[in-house]
């Protein structure tokens, strides 16, 4: 059954096919059959090739994104973009903006890996989860600022200011991309939301709160960055099959489709 109309797919190749995509085109234009040629009436954005890939993995990560890239043009479908998604966790904790750098591990894999999308027109997709930073330490800041409701600037970094903690992050991105090669590669928001419990401030009115206000800022960007930013809300239900504690309480809805808050997406 084909999706609603104007429904783009991300589609992601996990980390535990990696070795074989990087190793193999063969592979790589199987996994193209199987998972883009199989679902002619899908709509595919782009692959994610990996997810948060971290180790001595990463050296997998271009070579995979060039194979997968190759077997895509082979079948006609050069229109479908390769990317991968990263943690904030490569930022090494928390800056303002105009010090942002990635740890010395992910600058040996980021250079490759943005070199690869500004020459193939492709995003980077990345985590951006200001309640980890929050939660991390929370007497370093006001809740507010991470919930969007601080009521002024809190940061100024430079000509810049910033009233939330999503902003900062979007925006240490960009700066740290643009140390190593990615100054014209736009940035995806894979991932953002809010615990509803098991964690420090995480309740359903945070959750709500967080969202809501995620969905309402981000057609309007960042300081350094005016205009939409592609977001994606993690996630649509709770997952009691992960570890304990927030892991299990991003979701919008219960298992039974039941709401756990309410958000309006319109």
């Amino acid at each position: 059954m084909p999706l609603a109309a104007g429904i783009g797919v991300v589609v992601g190749a996990p980390n535990d096919v990696l070795s074989n995509l990087a190793a193999s085109p063969a592979a790589a234009a199987s996994w193209v059959r199987n998972n883009i040629l199989a679902y002619p009436t899908v709509s595919f954005k782009c692959v994610c090739v990996g997810n948060e890939v971290d180790g001595s993995a990463t050296q997998n990560l271009v070579p995979a994104m060039e194979n997968v890239r190759a077997a895509l043009i082979a079948a006609g479908l050069d229109n479908i973009r390769v990317t991968t998604s990263v943690s904030q966790a490569i930022l090494g904790g928390y800056k303002p903006p105009s010090e942002a750098e990635f740890t010395s591990d992910a600058q040996a894999f980021m250079g490759p890996v943005l070199k690869f999308l500004a020459r193939t027109g492709a995003p980077l997709m990345a985590s951006v989860y200001p309640y980890f930073t929050y939660a991390t330490n929370p007497s370093a800041m006001d809740l507010s600022y991470a919930l969007f409701t601080a009521p002024d600037t809190v940061l100024q970094d430079g000509t810049y200011g910033y009233q939330n903690l999503f902003d900062a992050t979007v925006d240490s991105f960009y700066e740290a991309m643009g140390k190593h090669g990615g100054s014209g590669v736009p940035l995806v928001v894979a991932e953002s939301g809010w615990p509803s419990g098991g964690g420090v401030a995480a309740s359903p009115e945070n959750a709500a709160i967080y969202n809501q206000n995620l969905i309402n800022h981000v057609g309007s960007g960042t300081p350094r960055h005016p205009g939409a930013i592609e977001t994606y809300l993690f996630s649509m239900f709770n997952e009691n099959l992960k570890e304990s504690g927030v892991e299990q309480n991003w979701g919008l809805f219960y298992p039974n489709m039941k709401r756990v808050y309410p958000v309006s997406i319109n």
